[in-house]
């Protein structure tokens, strides 16, 4: 079992300066306690994220970090020049000694492609476009491709990653459709929503997978070659109650800030194309197993519970969410990383 953590570094309490200097703090600790991965998500014209341009933001993880991987999960590629975006990719990749891992996807958010004036009824063809161009670009000295939206002929490409072929692609998906495609093209790949509702997405990945004969890119660090995630919220701390009583309100912020773009700028068009699968409040979405509040001992019986149900081998843990204080995500990484990992590290 790996371990890695996920975040937005979504808008709170405190100045923009403040929570960037509070994330990435957190990701060197991160680093220095064994953690695999930071993956971060992508978002536009929301308090949700406030890193729209994770590549910035990836720049500065490649060089206060040392061991930890990390990503964006994912680059939204309707809203890039694939050529731009394959020179990002080396640079990180160069950056970092070879520790990026490429999470890719077309975006969720139907209001944040209109708002780029992207037609979300396009925005699987591009991203098929788009993907195509990244997979050729990164692995030949010249990106000749041909498509609806994107063309290219003998263009040089001189910088490539360091990892050969490429970084590994991720996934992240909340459907059998998104599943199936990651297992398909043999990415890695990360479920997100309820313990219910996320098994048949893991199972329709991993049954795409052996179809396809296993992943385009092997770990051997992950048993079968390919990560096999799960994304929850997590706050470790002495006692249950006190977890809970961290976490309530921290994650019900959270809420807000994922409901914020939709509440705001709502329209039957676009609403009913969002495929939204979580608690209306922390204590639904406890229920439902996304969040996770305990002691070290009740975290680690949900994981290995959780675990158990769906075949996980890599937990994403997010554990810096909402408006939770510095010092309580500090304490929650550390508890974590002390005296949950250890004992789970074997499943």
């Amino acid at each position: 079992m790996k371990f890695g953590i996920f975040d937005h570094i979504e808008q709170s309490d405190r100045p923009i300066a403040t929570i960037f200097d509070e994330r990435l703090e957190f990701a060197v600790a991160a680093d220095q306690l064994g953690f695999y991965g930071l993956h971060l998500a992508e978002h536009h014209c929301t308090p949700l994220n406030t890193i729209p341009v994770p590549g910035v933001y990836m720049g500065a993880l490649a060089r206060l970090t040392k061991n930890l991987r990390f990503g964006p999960l994912c680059y939204l590629l309707p809203l890039y020049s694939p050529l731009r975006l394959i020179e990002e990719i080396a640079i990180l990749d160069h950056m970092s000694r070879g520790r990026l891992e490429l999470g890719i996807g077309r975006g969720v958010s139907p209001f944040e492609l209109n708002f780029h004036k992207v037609a979300h009824e396009e925005s699987r063809e591009i991203f098929f476009d788009a993907y195509e161009c990244l997979k050729k670009g990164m692995t030949s000295e010249t990106l000749t491709h041909e498509g609806k939206y994107y063309s290219y002929k003998d263009v040089p490409i001189p910088l490539r990653p360091l990892q050969a072929p490429h970084p590994a692609f991720w996934y992240g998906s909340s459907n059998a459709i998104g599943a199936t495609f990651a297992g398909q093209e043999g990415m890695q790949f990360v479920a997100n929503g309820g313990t219910e509702f996320a098994k048949p997405n893991i199972d329709a990945y991993r049954t795409a997978l052996a179809a396809r004969g296993g992943p385009a890119h092997p770990k051997a660090e992950f048993k079968g070659g390919a990560a096999i995630g799960i994304l929850r919220h997590i706050v470790v701390a002495d006692t249950d109650a006190e977890a809970r009583r961290i976490m309530k309100p921290a994650f019900e912020h959270h809420l807000a800030s994922l409901n914020w773009i939709r509440k705001n700028f709502g329209s039957t068009e676009f609403t009913t194309r969002l495929n939204v699968h979580r608690g209306v409040d922390f204590e639904a979405c406890e229920a439902n197993g996304m969040a996770i509040a305990g002691s070290p001992d009740t975290v680690r019986r949900k994981i290995e519970e959780l675990t158990a149900e769906l075949g996980v081998n890599y937990i994403l843990s997010y554990l810096f969410f909402g408006n939770l204080s510095a010092t309580d995500a500090g304490r929650s990484l550390q508890l974590f990383a002390r005296e949950v990992m250890p004992k789970l590290a074997d499943l």
